[in-house]
């Protein structure tokens, strides 16, 4: 059986045989100022794939010149995100003192542990001329072990990503080990996080996982007698071999990894502990977290 997840109902029911397909999630979209998000994790029907809380479909978004993207700095504990980029570019800063634009192809590993503060913008030379901004934020839980680490920032060059060929579909294995390679991305948990480029009739077997997601980011693609059209998140079923056969040329992101305990969400936050979110929530309200050097004077407030 297949169930379909979106934003007000994630409890409809689509009757069919079993598939490989657990659950189709259909993103919400949400309008940042000019530039749209669509959000796929976490939803009602499916908090989080392995050790991924949350994924974020950006773009794509064409910014006339002097315009673009400017998250101000706000805080996160107790996760890692991942930014990796289709096209465009994103300043990274954060209260470590990290400095980063992040280009397509590259992997943005920020490690919040106990606390971090960072933003999100763009070069004055991006930001002059025209520009289209297209990627995936991820965030990924921390074990429990590791939630209080001390914060850390990790980029790795796309030059440094690992590329492979699975019976002539080009794959990149951004995090974990498949397809008979292994990234140099950390992680802290299992973890996998791959992309393949398939053209229109290519087969692609999936990498077996105790949980596993694939994310249509264009194209549309088969699994049995289920599609997947763009912008949908099909969530497979446990200990179930699944080949994918793209209808078009299709870009397909999958992750997934080992399965973590209860995960709280609150804003920016992530924590095994309730306490811990209300005690980060508390900190931030009253200013006791670290600056962004050379981004002091902006900050996203609590919403209330």
């Amino acid at each position: 059986m297949t169930r379909y997840a979106e934003e007000h109902d994630s409890s409809k029911l689509l009757e069919q045989p079993c598939t490989g397909v657990a659950l189709v999630i259909k993103p919400r979209e949400k309008d940042l100022g000019g530039f749209t998000v669509r959000r796929v994790l976490p939803v009602a029907g499916q908090r989080m794939v392995g050790p991924w809380i949350f994924f974020d479909h950006m773009g794509p978004a064409t910014f006339p010149a002097g315009q673009g993207i400017d998250v101000r700095p706000h805080p996160h504990i107790n996760l890692a995100t991942v930014t990796y980029l289709f096209e465009g570019e994103i300043l990274h800063r954060d209260s470590l003192g990290s400095v980063q634009a992040i280009q397509p192809g590259d992997i943005n590993l920020m490690v919040a542990g106990s606390g971090i503060v960072h933003s999100e913008r763009e070069r004055p030379e991006v930001r002059s001329v025209e520009h289209v901004l297209h990627g995936l934020q991820l965030w990924l839980a921390l074990p429990e072990a590791d939630e209080e680490i001390a914060p850390a920032f990790h980029h790795y060059s796309g030059r440094d990503i690992p590329r492979v060929e699975v019976n002539a579909v080009p794959v990149r294995v951004m995090m974990g080990a498949a397809f008979g390679v292994t990234s140099p991305v950390i992680t802290f948990a299992r973890t996998l996080y791959a992309e393949a480029s398939l053209q229109a009739g290519q087969a692609l077997d999936i990498p077996d996982e105790e949980e596993r997601a694939l994310y249509v980011a264009s194209g549309r693609l088969r699994i049995r007698d289920t599609d997947i059209e763009a912008r949908e998140m099909a969530v497979l079923q446990a200990s179930s071999r699944v080949t994918i056969e793209a209808l078009e040329d299709t870009r397909v992101a999958v992750i997934g990894g080992e399965r973590l305990g209860q995960r709280f969400i609150d804003w920016n936050f992530v924590s095994s502990r309730r306490e811990r979110i209300e005690q980060a929530k508390a900190l931030w309200r009253a200013g006791g977290y670290p600056k962004v050097p050379g981004d002091e004077k902006e900050f996203i407030p609590l919403p209330q």
